[in-house]
């Protein structure tokens, strides 16, 4: 069966700066991931900014093109998509982006952002039925038409905002549907209703989600795997339960790390201990920073910062191993698993009903 939608060996180099083309930044770095046509999945993509997080979500939609690699969407390359594919593109793969006030016209009332995909995709026959397809996809989002239509973007919270959005979505009844940071702009009081909503998208209209995002967190409340970015490369992947839970690559365990836990007896003025294993002559930066690898870079790119570096690790940068079913890690800790090819990342996926 061909896939819905999928990267192969996917790289995007941008130049760094308007007076220096001589220096690269590698964004994306030979990533592969694929989302089939059924089951419907939730897969994460995780990473601190700087990660790629994005540059993959504008690949995946078409709005940049890879240096190398392909995005296809049926099994055709997207820069060579027909008009009727486009089309179709347009309606099976939907986005949310992470502000949703930039997406509105503050001019125009909340009615047209949702009157406007009905009418360009000949969504209803009539004014009237646009209408009821309006109201039940604000229904099915946990909204009330009532108090929603007719209302400018400033009359709503973010909350109200970013759910219309998934609305907006539901309308074209797409396959996919890419988030892109969809609640790290809304309270914290907030999220759980946008999270629940995407949710319901997948479970109740058998729409894939690709959730990007910061927060393991969230993306652990929602996903069913997930992909680990460091500077454009994966780090770990696999099924998240066992990421988040027991995770392998010294960066995750990282990230798991710096999330604030409800512990009184922490005392958030003391610093953690400093990894014993530091690499010789260089800091560990704890966290922070990291925004892509330079071209033509060898070795691990977590290596000027993992406590476990070897030297190996500065010498080729690790392939995907395979240390469990449902698991693959880039770590030259877990040299003795099978190696993973990169475009069979999606194959170590878990998929449930």
């Amino acid at each position: 069966m061909t896939a819905l939608l999928e990267a192969r060996h996917v790289t995007k180099v941008f130049g760094e700066g308007i007076f220096n083309r001589s220096t690269h930044l590698v964004a994306l770095d030979n990533l592969s991931l694929t989302i089939e046509e059924a089951p419907p999945t939730i897969t994460a993509i995780v990473g601190e900014s700087g990660s790629g997080k994005t540059t993959f979500a504008r690949l995946m939609l078409g709005l940049t093109e890879p240096t190398s690699g392909e995005i296809c969407y049926r099994g055709v390359d997207m820069r060579h998509l027909d008009r009727d594919q486009r089309r179709q593109f347009l309606r099976d793969v939907q986005v949310i982006f992470q502000d949703p006030y930039e997406v509105y016209n503050p001019f125009y009332r909340i009615d047209h952002v949702l009157e406007e995909p009905v009418a360009n995709f000949r969504l209803a026959k009539s004014k009237a039925q646009g209408r009821e397809l309006i109201v039940e996809a604000l229904t099915s989002v946990g909204l009330r038409p009532e108090e929603t239509l007719g209302r400018y973007p400033h009359q709503l919270s973010g909350g109200q905002r970013q759910r219309v959005m998934v609305a907006r979505s539901l309308l074209l009844r797409p396959r996919v549907i890419i988030a892109d940071e969809p609640v790290s702009m809304i309270d914290a009081s907030l999220r759980a209703t946008v999270i629940e909503s995407l949710r319901d998208l997948n479970r109740r209209f058998g729409i894939s989600l690709i959730y990007i995002t910061h927060d393991l967190t969230t993306a652990y409340q929602l996903s069913e795997n997930i992909v680990v970015l460091y500077r454009g490369a994966v780090a770990e992947a696999g099924d998240v339960e066992r990421v988040v839970k027991e995770p392998e690559h010294p960066y995750t365990r990282l990230l798991i790390g710096s999330i604030p836990r409800p512990d009184p007896k922490h005392h958030w003025g003391i610093k953690e201990k400093a990894p014993d294993r530091v690499p010789s002559g260089r800091s560990n930066n704890g966290a922070g920073g990291g925004a892509g690898g330079s071209a033509g870079r060898q070795g691990c790119h977590f290596a000027d910062r993992c406590p476990n570096v070897m030297a190996m690790c500065r010498e080729k940068t690790p392939p995907l191993y395979q240390t469990a079913p449902h698991r693959a890690t880039a770590c030259y800790l877990y040299r003795d698993s099978p190696v993973a090819a990169p475009e069979k990342l999606s194959e170590i996926f878990v998929a449930r009903a």
